[in-house]
């Protein structure tokens, strides 16, 4: 069913902003078709479109009036088409649009020249009003839901004071959240969280989707509750600018940018030395089981609890088996499966527990140089939060899924945090053996989850990380403690093929 969308206009600034948030909205197989007469603001509002794909607000983007198509390789690919000169409509197919939207967007200025080329598209037409122009955004299908979303979010930030901020696609992660660099229009750049809640996931078992089972924060309550906590407890998280937790929506300082890689894209030692150090802060502080949302009710931290930690295991039978073996695991292999992780998950349970962030590595640490001490670190993740191993954020860290870790640097990195510990109660043997176990899982949990990124999910370059969670598993298996475990891994030629 279509939804319409009506927006006034009455000013450049205004199609600009308009510009921006469909841009917002569009994904690959997008037509958009811009109506209108001669002068009422087609092109200006499609340069907006392409100016926002970018990133750059001062990018030329000429009319394509006399060259029927122009094309940018932007986020995705973009052709911007007019086709006012076209003189039969059956020219159009020689313009190759139907394959332009294999992986990009097209816009269309003057789509009336050729009614019955497009179909599913989305519609904008622009017309004269008392209060200069008037938008009327036709969209179908799934695009309505995108184009609401987008418009919610435009609300938001005028709610929230920023009327004439740029918005930019930062990025979508391993989940269905997705982020906006928002410019205002004077002052520091900040961050929008888009995170609608999680609805209509498909049950998988005991009534429950994967999410429920797997532990993980549905709301962006969890967010605020553990990033306060954090930043209380001297840890720095974004400050929160504004919320809308029903609508899933947070505008968030800006921490910065810089990683924790040097410039050739290797790890840097220091830097993570620095956060195994944090993590010991961490570890030596006792959290509470709730911590409090501004303008909502407590959120309550979930255990990383043994179903949380098997159903995350068993995406390496439900994907990655499949995927590098072309075949379904078989009853014998899940049951031998579960007994192992389960015999290893009831030594975990007796191991030190804390805070556990969950994704503690590279991509959701910000280093700051300007700082000092552990403000020199950023977290900005933080809304899966759980109460478990200890030991699991620093595999997560010495072991990172998305930079190679040498065998050097891991033990420096463990070595670091170790150190950092100075209650007498921690127990150095039991830490190693839970790091061993916690690692194991993760890296058994990321390979199933890369695969299902891919094949799910339609984002492949998760694949690329495959031989590295290989190569850790491997390190990981000389510990006593998974011995059984790697004889079981081998096996089923779960570590065959190309490692790091």
């Amino acid at each position: 069913m279509d939804r319409t969308f009506k927006r006034i206009l009455p000013d450049e600034h205004a199609t600009e902003r308009l510009g921006n948030d469909i841009a917002a909205a569009l994904r690959p197989g997008d037509a958009v078709l811009l109506h209108g007469d001669l002068g009422a603001g087609k092109t200006s509002l499609a340069r907006a479109i392409i100016r926002t794909l970018a990133g750059d607000r001062a990018l030329e983007v000429p009319s394509p009036t006399f060259t029927l198509v122009q094309s940018y390789a932007l986020r995705f690919p973009v052709q911007h088409v007019d086709l006012y000169r076209l003189a039969d409509p059956q020219e159009v197919q020689e313009l190759a649009l139907s394959e332009a939207l294999d992986d990009g967007v097209i816009l269309v200025e003057w789509p009336e020249r050729a009614p019955e080329a497009f179909a599913d598209a989305i519609h904008v037409h622009l017309s004269e009003s008392a209060e200069g122009r008037e938008a009327e955004i036709i969209a179908p299908g799934q695009a309505r839901e995108r184009f609401e979303r987008s418009f919610q979010i435009r609300a938001f930030l005028e709610n929230a004071g920023y009327q004439d901020s740029w918005r930019v696609y930062l990025m979508g992660d391993a989940s269905a959240r997705t982020y906006e660099t928002i410019y205002p229009a004077d002052g520091t750049p900040l961050i929008l969280m888009n995170a609608p809640e999680r609805r209509d996931e498909p049950i998988v078992r005991d009534g429950l989707p994967y999410s429920r089972i797997a532990r993980l924060g549905h709301t962006v309550a969890a967010f605020v509750a553990v990033a306060d906590g954090l930043r209380y407890a001297g840890v720095s998280t974004p400050e929160i600018h504004a919320q809308d937790l029903q609508q899933g929506l947070l505008l968030l300082e800006h921490l910065g940018t810089t990683s924790f890689l040097g410039a050739d894209g290797k790890p840097l030692r220091e830097r993570y030395e620095a956060a195994a150090e944090l993590l010991a802060f961490l570890h030596e502080r006792h959290w509470p089981k709730s911590l409090p949302v501004r303008g909502g009710q407590d959120h309550v931290i979930p255990n990383y609890d043994r179903a949380a930690l098997a159903i995350e295991t068993e995406l390496l039978l439900d994907w990655y088996l499949p995927y590098v073996k072309g075949r379904e695991a078989t009853e014998e292999g899940r049951r031998e499966f579960s007994l192992l992780w389960k015999s290893l998950f009831e030594r975990l349970h007796r191991a030190e527990k804390s805070l556990v962030l969950r994704d503690y590595h590279s991509p959701n640490i910000i280093w700051r140089e300007e700082k000092q001490g552990f403000d020199r670190m950023g977290i900005i993740d933080v809304q899966d939060a759980v109460f478990g191993p200890a030991a699991y954020d620093v595999a997560s860290l010495a072991l990172d899924g998305r930079v190679t870790i040498c065998p050097e640097l891991e033990r420096a990195i463990v070595e670091a945090y170790c150190a950092a510990r100075a209650a007498p109660s921690f127990d150095r043997a039991s830490f190693e053996e839970a790091y061993a176990i916690s690692a194991a899982q993760r890296n058994t949990k990321l390979l199933g989850i890369f695969v299902r990124l891919d094949r799910r999910d339609g984002k492949p370059a998760y694949l690329s990380h495959l031989p590295r969670i290989r190569g850790y598993l491997i390190r990981l298996f000389a510990h006593p403690v998974l011995e059984e475990l790697a004889d079981f891994y081998r096996r089923q030629g779960f570590l065959d093929g190309e490692t790091e």
